[in-house]
């Protein structure tokens, strides 16, 4: 909805006094501050308007209003103006004495806290789903553990139960069989090629086999890592935690990462820095919480996301330059090594 000059300039400066004190603004304090030469009820006009419109909502205890979901909406989106951040103090934080991708993205979540001092996210680029050899090793009577190393380097294992009680010879034997003929192929193209080439091995081998393609390509699918710093830094903040159910809310995001996740994803999909304001993004838990993100590259293709959960009540105009400059300096780090 088109708004006139007036009550843009009115909703920026209602916006921007409800982000620094967390009060509701009334109409006297909108005339000294929005630099308008208007009368109290030309400005008690236009907020009811707003109103109307929903960009702003009056609490019930108070004379004053606050912005709702849809007026920070169109304040990040046409009346924000970004405050300029010295890259360096962003791009000191990122620099890592070893250029490993896994520190150089624990390292971004973390710079994201402690620059915003709110929580700081990351989500890895997935691995490939290539392996480089499996070793199998006999646990117990029909548990099996499954050692995955990848081309990288990264090892993952998952324990199979399994119908027979294989010896460490026939262990040794399937692994030699996968390795030989299958290193470097991905889970699923092994799946493909075994259903023809197990006919030749006895069938409990090849129930292994099975077994650990099916298990090894779970493993790869699971790979895609989230990295939070700074979650303890939400619990400071009044907006979020100021009841249980909220705090309820902040912690489930937390813990099954799964809603959390979606939402990187999609945002991956987009190019530049995406916001997701809580009450008009179905993608976030809670009323009172944004996420900002950002995708990252590595080499001209986007691999990951990264972005900064907080209030909705937070510094936009400093935290979206902050999330824009990190995601620019990540995919410089991983893109050289």
């Amino acid at each position: 909805m088109h708004l006139d000059l007036r009550a843009q300039t009115l909703l920026k400066a209602l916006v921007e006094r409800y982000i620094a004190d967390g009060q509701p603004v009334g109409s006297r304090a909108l005339s000294k501050i929005s630099g308008l030469e208007l009368s109290p009820a030309t400005i008690r006009n236009i907020m009811a308007d707003l109103e109307e419109q929903g960009y702003v909502a009056s609490p019930h205890t108070s004379a004053g209003r606050v912005p709702t979901p849809r007026g920070y909406r169109i304040f990040v989106d046409t009346l924000l103006t970004v405050q300029h951040i010295d890259e360096r103090a962003v791009q000191a934080g990122l620099q890592v004495a070893s250029p490993q991708p896994q520190k150089l993205i624990a390292n971004a979540a973390q710079m994201l806290s402690s620059l915003t001092q709110f929580a700081g996210v990351v989500l890895a680029p997935r691995r490939e789903s290539v392996f480089q050899q499996i070793e199998f090793l006999r646990l117990s009577e029909k548990r099996v553990l499954l050692v995955i190393v990848s081309p990288g380097g990264d090892v993952q294992n998952r324990i199979l139960l399994t119908d027979v009680d294989y010896t460490p010879a026939q262990l040794q034997q399937s692994a030699n069989f996968i390795n030989q003929h299958y290193s470097g192929l991905s889970f699923e193209d092994v799946r493909g090629r075994l259903q023809h080439e197990l006919r030749q091995l006895r069938d409990d081998m090849g129930r292994l086999m099975k077994a650990a393609v099916e298990a090894g390509s779970e493993a790869m699918a699971e790979s895609e890592d989230m990295v939070i710093a700074g979650e303890r830094n939400l619990l400071s903040v009044t907006d979020l935690s100021s009841n249980m159910s909220s705090l309820r809310a902040m912690f489930d995001l937390f813990e099954q990462k799964t809603g959390l996740m979606q939402l990187l994803d999609v945002s991956s999909k987009a190019s530049g820095v995406q916001i997701f304001i809580g009450g008009e993004s179905q993608l976030v838990p809670m009323d009172e919480m944004s996420v900002v993100t950002a995708p990252y590259e590595a080499n001209g293709k986007i691999v990951g996301t990264l972005g900064v959960i907080g209030p909705t009540r937070m510094a936009y105009e400093r935290v979206i330059p902050i999330v824009d400059i990190t995601s620019r300096l990540l995919s410089n780090a991983l893109s050289n090594h």
